[in-house]
């Protein structure tokens, strides 16, 4: 594995499910505006996923941003790889190039 322990821990919750979404609160609780968008986006197309609360961890906070190489949180991953943030992942649902992906990926999507 890599010499730094956060991404380690990063790649261990990327490897834990197909979708895995880096927000803010909880897909119960998203505790700010984008990161419910993408939760709300995510549970449109009835996609399973797993939320990592990045308030709960300042180093996972930090962590994911060094790891993709981007700035801003909520950050979703399909199969280990980062898709984008808030916007890209609403611009890709609107043009449906989010559900296709996902299903190219073999990640399951409730029929629009």
């Amino acid at each position: 594995m890599s010499d730094n322990p956060v991404f380690d821990r990063i790649k261990n919750e990327l490897g834990s499910q197909d979708v895995v979404l880096f927000m803010k609160g909880t897909p119960v609780f998203p505790q700010c505006g984008f990161s419910n968008a993408v939760v709300q986006v995510l549970t449109y197309l009835g996609v399973p996923f797993k939320g990592v609360n990045v308030l709960e961890d300042a180093e996972i906070r930090q962590g994911i941003k060094d790891f993709s190489e981007w700035p801003t949180i909520p950050q979703l991953y399909v199969k280990g790889e980062f898709v984008g943030g808030c916007d890209i992942i609403r611009e890709m649902f609107q043009s449906s190039e989010l559900q296709q992906h996902m299903t190219d990926a073999g990640v399951p999507v409730k029929a629009a």
